[in-house]
């Protein structure tokens, strides 16, 4: 991985595939890092595509150096590794906290998202309770580490059959829960209580920033309704709803994931 300085912060990232090809760039959810797309990252680097996949800051080698991590801080990082890399614009995607990310991604830096890529997100405000329960499992995660709460959501992260069904995944999954930084997770999760409502930017994408829309069948965090709702925001979306897989289907069910990614990717 390479570090760089961003906004204060020091980034790691990788950066794979032919430096010629169109850039991709794929954001981890909470509370994970960048190997979260690792089936993805060889995919599209065998198709010719230049892949960047960072750990946001407080998450994998990215150190937390604060104890709120805004949305938007996480985008302006994003924009000075566009910069440091020579990268103009790029299609940015994300999982969960990752598609949150991309939205603001093209909120506060419209010019630099060639197109979208959303899987198992939201793009409504948070809600008064969910503030509450996101700044009371900050406080939870500080004071107990991450293994207590990665044993008890395991299986709402990946479908239940799949955490049973395939154990390489899920220890994957979970080995990625357990190292990650407390204090990281913990800012993330209290800059997102603060998150905008991003409904108004999806309503507004226009028919040159197209959105693909991907979902589990089987995700609890983001149900299909959701992953509907935002199709139905975005006028030029296609939605994918990927079965056998609950808010992970980039790692659950990787060929269908890749199968949709690669055919949106082609029609830009």
């Amino acid at each position: 991985m390479k570090p760089l300085i961003a906004n204060g912060a020091r980034l790691f990232f990788e950066d794979l595939g032919p430096r010629a090809g169109a850039p991709v760039i794929l954001l981890h959810g909470h509370p994970f890092d960048h190997t979260i797309w690792a089936p993805q990252t060889a995919a599209l680097t065998t198709a010719g595509y230049r892949v960047i996949t960072p750990d946001l800051r407080g998450y994998g080698r990215s150190p937390a150096i604060e104890d709120k991590t805004l949305l938007a801080g996480f985008a302006d990082d994003l924009a000075v590794l566009f910069d440091a890399l020579g990268i103009e614009e790029a299609v940015v995607g994300g999982v969960s906290m990752g598609g949150q990310i991309a939205m603001e991604m093209r909120l506060r830096h419209p010019g630099r998202v060639r197109a979208l890529v959303l899987s198992d997100t939201s793009a409504p405000p948070e809600t008064q309770e969910g503030k509450t329960l996101r700044r009371e499992l900050a406080e939870r995660l500080l004071r107990e580490g991450m293994k207590p709460y990665t044993d008890e959501v395991i299986d709402k992260m990946l479908a239940p059959y799949n955490v049973t069904g395939m154990p390489e995944a899920a220890a994957r999954v979970t080995a990625m829960m357990y190292a990650t930084d407390p204090r990281g997770a913990a800012a993330a999760l209290r800059g997102r209580a603060e998150r905008p409502d991003y409904r108004p930017v999806l309503a507004a994408l226009p028919p040159q920033v197209p959105c693909l829309i991907v979902v589990g069948r089987h995700d609890v965090y983001t149900p299909v309704a959701e992953a509907e709702s935002l199709h139905g925001l975005a006028a030029h979306s296609a939605l994918v709803v990927i079965e056998r897989a609950g808010h992970l289907p980039g790692v659950e069910q990787p060929e269908a994931f890749n199968r949709a990614l690669l055919d949106f990717l082609a029609d830009l």
